[in-house]
């Protein structure tokens, strides 16, 4: 059996492109991939609760054993998973370990820190929540996205915001262009309920009809302007015979 779920872990590491940890890359981002993938292959459990060997299983019963025999398996295929997710640095740190979990709990440790660099890690990213603000030259998706990608890294890191909260940071840090729509919302809605991708509706409408209103000036302006473009080179035309 262990051969076989051997075989699976080499034609799996073979077939997909494994997330690669190193120093440049974000563990968090790295972390959350791993998950889904060991999840995929019924790992994830044993790492996160551990796998202990026993020094004696003398009396077991069959069933007791193949139990164990199953759990040691899914421990070694974890294991030689993160083996290959990690670089060179990462797998010297790694080596020693007896367990999938063991493994882990270091690679955790050694990049993402103790709890005094994530209380400063979460500090980072709330000032960064708080001084965000959609800029002018940006479209209402991408600046949500934006703001839900830090609420989700606080997430990561233990802090999760509820929707209202990123509703309200989303509402009152828009552009001027949208005060008329904002003041709408707040006044027709109840903002504890609102969930992102309703709001993220209602603005995107919003600015859709704010873009077919100035199409109109836009195209006559470049009409304008193509017509100048014209009489200037027929001048220039005339003017050299």
């Amino acid at each position: 059996m262990f051969e076989n779920k051997e075989s699976e872990m080499v034609s799996l590491t073979n077939s997909v492109s494994l997330p690669k940890l190193t120093k440049a890359i974000n563990y968090d981002n790295w972390s959350l991939k791993m998950k889904a993938l060991l999840g995929s292959q019924e790992n994830w459990e044993v790492v996160e609760d551990g796998f202990d060997e026993p020094a004696n299983t003398t009396g077991w019963s069959n069933s007791q054993l193949k139990v164990l025999k199953d759990a040691h398996v899914k421990d070694k295929a974890a294991l030689y998973i993160l083996y290959q997710a990690v670089d060179e640095s990462g797998f010297e740190k790694i080596a020693i370990a007896k367990s999938s979990k063991e493994a882990w709990d270091i690679l955790e440790k050694a990049y993402k820190g103790d709890d005094r660099v994530n209380q400063v890690r979460l500090q980072t990213l709330r000032g960064e929540l708080e001084s965000m603000r959609m800029k002018e030259t940006e479209g209402v998706a991408e600046y949500i996205t934006r703001v839900e990608t830090m609420a989700n890294q606080l997430a990561r890191n233990g802090e999760t915001l509820p929707a209202s909260r990123v509703v309200e940071k989303i509402l009152r840090s828009l552009t001027n262009d949208f005060e008329n729509v904002v003041c709408t919302i707040e006044e027709s809605k109840d903002l504890s309920k609102l969930t992102v991708e309703e709001l993220a509706r209602s603005l995107e409408a919003h600015e859709q009809r704010k873009k077919k209103k100035w199409e109109p000036l836009d195209q006559l302006l470049k009409t304008k302007m193509s017509i100048k473009d014209e009489k200037a080179q027929n001048t220039q035309g005339r003017g050299r015979y």
